[in-house]
């Protein structure tokens, strides 16, 4: 999921530099949606490990 997160920033960036702004701020918002729910999972996953020794 990260990994889909990094490609749509990187998508954002080149619109940006080419000047499609309504694409890079949408880009940038899927990003951003995908970066937060990378980062809660990896906290859920981390918590649940934790516990389960």
């Amino acid at each position: 999921m990260l990994h889909y997160a990094v490609v749509f920033l990187i998508l954002a960036l080149i619109a940006g530099l080419l000047g499609f702004t309504g694409i890079a701020g949408a880009s940038i918002g899927i990003a951003k949606i995908l970066f937060f729910v990378f980062i809660a999972l990896f906290a859920a996953s981390f918590i649940v490990n934790r516990r389960g020794r």
